[in-house]
């Protein structure tokens, strides 16, 4: 892992947002694999402004996101699909109908996790992945498990993951308790991977990251077994390296 270490929070947004850059000129027709959640917002702020003065273009791109709640459906404001358009997609040119969310609204969840995968990798695969990280060190919506799912799939989301997104909703009753998630194995067929973490409460989370022996308890600690991952953190969520 390569791991970067800057002072703000806006930093973390414009190296990762570097990056960014650097692969769409290196492949116009990137396929992108985009988070939802707080941390990524400076990214897609750099990368709006980056689209305004001229230095990136996302016309031939196409994006799949990580993951969606159960039972929101694309309108709804805490959805993740309205999340994107509200603050990316909106903003950019790229082509709306070559951005992939999870449907939080499918019946069959299965059938609908296999299909997801097989247009991922009938694309070649992911060729640039963003990561945020829970607290309790999850990926995507890939919670502490005992085995580590490979597949794209329906998870219960747990009670921290709960708490710590209710920020975003009247109250802690009405955050879903369900998510659609790319897999891990989804996940770690990307080409690179970018994980960002800000604030002293991921401190643990990318510590368990970097140091803790692989295991599905602490699941971010299974991209130390990928080629190409950058670790993007402000000093505090480093403060335990």
């Amino acid at each position: 892992m390569n791991v970067v270490v800057v002072d703000t929070y806006k930093e973390i947004g414009e190296k990762a947002a570097d990056i960014f850059v650097a692969q769409l000129l290196m492949k116009p027709n990137s396929i992108l694999g985009l988070a939802t959640g707080s941390t990524p917002l400076s990214l897609y702020e750099a990368l709006i402004q980056r689209y305004k003065d001229g230095k990136i273009d996302f016309s031939q791109v196409t994006s799949f996101n990580l993951d969606e709640y159960v039972g929101l459906a694309p309108d709804h404001e805490q959805s993740y699909r309205y999340f994107m358009e509200k603050n990316l997609f909106e903003h950019i040119n790229i082509d709306k109908n070559k951005t992939y969310v999870p449907d939080g609204l499918v019946k069959d969840a299965d059938a609908f996790g296999k299909a997801y995968d097989q247009q991922i990798k009938d694309m070649g695969y992911i060729d640039l992945q963003i990561l945020g990280i829970g607290a309790n060190g999850h990926i995507g919506f890939n919670e502490p498990d005992k085995i580590f799912t490979y597949a794209t799939h329906k998870v219960d989301l747990a009670e921290t993951t709960i708490k710590a997104n209710s920020r975003f909703f009247d109250s802690i009753d009405d955050v879903p308790k369900q998510a659609i998630s790319m897999g891990i194995g989804t996940i770690m067929k990307s080409k690179k991977i970018i994980l960002m973490a800000t604030g002293e409460a991921k401190a643990q989370a990318i510590r368990d990251a970097i140091y803790t022996d692989p295991a599905p308890e602490h699941p971010a600690s299974i991209l130390q077994f990928h080629q190409n991952v950058t670790v993007i953190v402000d000093k505090e969520a480093a403060s335990l390296l």
